[in-house]
């Protein structure tokens, strides 16, 4: 009755399962055998050679990937409601030693491509002005809105022409890095493939969620560009995220894409989100695409929704956020979809 966030999800037993089965003596610091398999594996989802670093968090994975592209003195370009905007507590200075985020509007979290294209052509050439290094999308977004290849190709395109290997003392290529916390809810929906959604569409970097998607303590920071993924090593020992027993990580990062299951969770959550969103009429905020559904509610219909056993986060003022985990089966949102739909049309308070 919970649907505050997917974090919140039971993990697979799948996923325990193959921690389990790593649970005894193997070599330490990803030269383990579950570790060595991580490339090669990954590698046959996306179709392209990469590197793969098991990392612990999102925020590890995010900032880590970030860090990659980007000098202390250099700037990232991403939307202003971005997870590493608002809810990561400062993490890409930190781990970036001080870059500064250049944020970006656009409706529904996702950039709008006139901003972007404002926002970059307008930073002088200049000592003076904060140097963009790299652009962080977010796939989906943070309200559930996902990105097709070809606008993330029309992203990749504007910063290429404001590449700044091109332009006078500027120095090296601006990135593309994608926080995929949820895009295997993006693949699931069964439109484009994991290729076409990133390095075909030119992404050097991805934060592959493992954690919301039915995952214990596992996320894969998979690097396209593989130039980034040497200095990249180093980075993850100092930030301590290069796990002694990381096998256990690895296992969980395997277990996941084995046989699909990775998209048959995220295909279990997008469904189960789909059938409150046909309950909600004109509530919904935004088109649902994932397992994401932001609504209309006001404080009085929350708290009656809350009095049933329904709990969510609140969103602003009038607003709710419900999240569905793979674990949602449909006659586990049944009854919410129902209360929903007793409260009738959405009159604001």
């Amino acid at each position: 009755m919970q649907f505050f966030s997917d974090n919140s999800a039971l993990v697979h037993p799948k996923i325990m399962e193959a921690i389990a089965k790593a649970n005894h003596v193997d070599a330490a610091y990803g030269a383990d055998k579950w570790s060595a398999q991580l490339n090669e594996k990954f590698g046959e989802i996306f179709g392209a050679e990469i590197i793969v670093h098991p990392v612990s968090t999102g925020t590890a994975a995010n900032c880590l990937a970030l860090a990659a592209m980007t000098q202390p003195y250099q700037g990232i370009l991403c939307h202003e409601e971005a997870h590493i905007v608002v809810d990561e507590c400062g993490a890409p200075g930190f781990f970036t030693a001080g870059a500064q985020i250049i944020p970006i509007g656009g409706d529904g979290a996702k950039i709008n491509p006139h901003m972007l294209t404002h926002i970059i052509s307008a930073i002088r050439d200049d000592v003076h002005q904060v140097q963009p290094a790299c652009l962080s999308i977010t796939n989906a977004s943070e309200y559930g809105m996902a990105y097709t290849p070809s606008e993330i190709r029309e992203l990749a395109d504007i910063i290429e022409k404001n590449n700044p290997a091109n332009n006078g003392r500027r120095q090296g290529k601006i990135g593309l890095h994608v926080d995929g916390a949820r895009f295997a809810n993006v693949v699931a929906m069964g439109n484009y493939s994991a290729a076409e959604l990133t390095h075909l569409s030119g992404v050097d970097a991805l934060s592959f969620g493992c954690i919301k998607n039915g995952g214990m303590n596992a996320e894969a920071l998979i690097f396209f560009n593989t130039d980034l993924a040497k200095a990249s090593e180093y980075r993850r020992k100092r930030a301590g995220h290069l796990h002694s027993k990381g096998r256990f990580m690895a296992a969980q990062l395997l277990a996941m894409i084995e046989d699909d299951l990775w998209l048959e969770n995220a295909h279990a959550a997008n469904h189960a989100a789909q059938i409150i969103a046909s309950a909600c009429g004109d509530r919904l905020l935004y088109p649902v695409q994932v397992n994401e559904i932001f609504l209309r509610l006001t404080a009085d219909e929350a708290q009656k929704l809350r009095n049933q056993g329904f709990d969510f986060y609140d969103w602003g003022v009038n607003g709710a956020r419900l999240v569905t985990s793979w674990h949602h089966s449909p006659a586990d949102v049944t009854p919410l979809a129902n209360a929903i739909s007793d409260l009738g049309e959405f009159q604001a308070s």
